[in-house]
């Protein structure tokens, strides 16, 4: 794990709802910094998002904890059944996240045994750590899902291409190969939750221009086809090695491998920007890829002994390249009109 804003803007806003509950003399102040611990989050939107439903449920909880503190004082059974009754009040309308600190508020207010003055501090303190995290989130360091994303990509892409381009050759040791395939299909789960933060702020927060929308598409498909590429991967492992092969095959395989990761590098390079103009043309790929396919069903049909074992990897890498022709398209229409980048999410 690594140091990040996240975990810098938390302690900030832990100090910060301390101080302020010391200012206004609330106690115990610790209730705000838990608050503030449960609040922060990783997108703008989420901070929004979790800043009123908070208010709400908080609110709502508080309400009843009160009410019930009133006529069962602080009994642990009443406590546990306002809990429950709590969780199913959040699970109805939908805002399960709130619920962890909205039990916090529930049991601190009970606490205060229908004492409105102390239930209302305790109330207080909650809002006054969710507010801080608020502010804190928005002025310090502001979330940048999408730059986290792009670099995230290629990070996830790096990882990939050592693992295919060792794949078939079968050179990495077995214990390496284990732990770099978990570090990947974890780096590709991040990026997908990423990707939702993304689509998040694009879809919720703002009103995005076409532009946005275009660039979301595209990463969305960046996406896409990492994907692609690990089930490559699982399909070499899976299948390729328990097939009769010969070593024109395996020289075949590898060799198209090469040139759709090739490719796929290529492709990141230009979207960010980095190649020249007309360097690099997909055509070649895609007819590339119809060949190998073609070459890996006449394989299938010669009918050697796992034969449609090896077809289950060419497919796998044919989809990958296909995908990643796809992907240079939309790279590569700046200014498209709004038909053809629908017709390529659809596709």
């Amino acid at each position: 794990m690594t140091f990040g804003a996240r975990m810098l803007k938390t302690g900030i806003a832990v100090t910060l709802a301390l101080y302020i509950s010391t200012w206004l003399h609330f106690t115990p102040p610790v209730i705000a910094a838990v608050a503030a611990i449960f609040a922060m989050q990783p997108s703008i939107y989420r901070s929004w998002r979790y800043f009123l439903e908070q208010v709400q449920t908080n609110t709502l909880g508080a309400v009843i904890a009160m009410l019930a503190g009133t006529f069962f004082s602080n009994e642990p059974i009443a406590i546990g059944v306002v809990c429950i009754l709590v969780i199913m009040l959040c699970m109805k309308f939908k805002m399960e996240e709130t619920i962890g600190l909205t039990l916090v508020t529930v049991i601190a207010v009970m606490e205060a045994s229908g004492q409105w003055g102390f239930a209302l501090n305790r109330f207080l303190l909650s809002l006054i750590g969710i507010v801080s995290a608020f502010v804190i989130n928005i002025a310090v360091l502001p979330p940048k899902p999408k730059e986290q994303f792009h670099e995230q990509v290629q990070s996830v892409f790096t990882q990939l291409s050592l693992l295919l381009r060792t794949a078939i050759s079968d050179e990495i040791r077995e214990k390496v190969f284990r732990e770099q395939k978990q570090a990947l299909q974890d780096g590709v789960a991040s990026l997908a939750a990423k990707y939702k933060l993304l689509e998040e702020e694009h879809k919720k927060l703002k009103r995005a221009k076409y532009r946005q929308r275009r660039e979301l598409v595209v990463d969305k498909q960046m996406l896409y086809t990492l994907q692609k590429g690990f089930e490559v991967l699982e399909a070499v492992q899976e299948h390729f090695f328990q097939a009769e092969r010969t070593a024109n095959m395996n020289k075949s395989y590898d060799r198209h491998l090469e040139k759709v990761i090739k490719f796929h590098e290529h492709v990141l390079l230009k979207f960010e920007d980095k190649l020249k103009p007309g360097s690099w043309d997909s055509t070649p790929l895609e007819e590339a890829n119809d060949l190998f396919m073609r070459q890996a069903t006449d394989g299938y049909n010669e009918g050697r002994n796992g034969a449609l074992r090896l077809m289950i990897v060419a497919a796998a890498i044919y989809d990958y390249g296909h995908q990643t022709a796809r992907l240079n398209r939309m790279v590569e229409h700046v200014d498209p009109d709004e038909e053809e980048i629908v017709e390529e999410a659809r596709a």
